[in-house]
């Protein structure tokens, strides 16, 4: 199998443009003590922009071949540590508490990365990454619009988002064919309400965009609901209802 074949088939585009890069690297702005977990470094491009004294940088690459390249490549200054994994695999909750994570994600498995990461909210500081720009509009939806769906209730339950710039395909090697956004996602504080909701949360959100053409009610018929007493308008479609009903409604069923 060729290298080519072997990024296609794991969804790698590096970057290649210095200037966004740059700003990349401006835009996370890494301090001294700070614990990154970078998400596919592939050989090195971002990598690059964090590497400083007193900064620990733990890269995690599915390519084996990647991490000899970045194991010659990277002898500091930051303290470096390289692992060959499956990020969909790896354990966060295995390194060090306030980690600050980044990656130009594979597209491929870009949203199962971000919910992953959902279960060690409490446990990071922010991340910041490069995904597909149709897949950032998801993310950073918001309440009726026509990108607040599931994956961006999911996500605004546990994190702020916002997309900070787009990336052209001309700022890779092999040109994706479409553009892309780099984004920021940081974990909500003092909230009312912990992982233990998640489960029930997303299930009530599943059920809830089961039909786009039906109202909240229809989708959500199986759950008996107490129109009344939730205090929602039932003929609303899901994408027109907020993050704390939603949250309410996982708090009163299926609990």
């Amino acid at each position: 199998m060729s290298s080519r074949d072997i990024r296609r088939k794991y969804g790698q585009n590096y970057l290649k443009d210095p200037a966004i890069l740059f700003e990349m690297g401006e835009v996370i702005s890494p301090n001294a003590s700070d614990n990154f977990i970078e998400i596919g470094p592939g050989t090195g491009a971002l990598t690059n922009q964090i590497n400083k004294k007193n900064i620990n940088i733990t890269a995690v690459d599915i390519d084996a071949s990647n991490i000899e390249i970045l194991r010659s490549k990277f002898r500091g200054p930051a303290n470096f540590h390289f692992i060959n994994e499956d990020i969909l695999k790896f354990r966060l909750e295995d390194s060090a508490f306030n980690q600050r994570i980044i990656g130009n994600l594979p597209y491929n498995i870009s949203t199962q990365i971000i919910l992953k990461l959902i279960d060690n909210y409490q446990e990071i500081i922010d991340m910041h990454f490069l995904v597909q720009k149709e897949v950032a509009q998801k993310i950073t939806g918001r309440v009726a619009s026509k990108h607040w769906g599931k994956l961006a209730i999911k996500i605004s339950a546990f994190f702020n988002s916002e997309i900070l710039f787009d990336v052209p395909p001309e700022a890779f090697d092999i040109k994706p064919k479409v553009n892309s956004s780099f984004i920021r996602l940081f974990p909500k504080k003092d909230l009312d309400y912990d992982l233990s909701i998640k489960d029930n949360l997303y299930k009530i959100i599943d059920l809830a965009f089961c039909s786009k053409r039906k109202n909240i009610k229809n989708n959500l018929k199986e759950l008996n609901i107490d129109w009344d007493k939730a205090n929602i308008d039932p003929t609303k479609r899901s994408e027109e209802i907020p993050l704390t009903d939603f949250i309410n409604l996982a708090k009163e069923y299926l609990a």
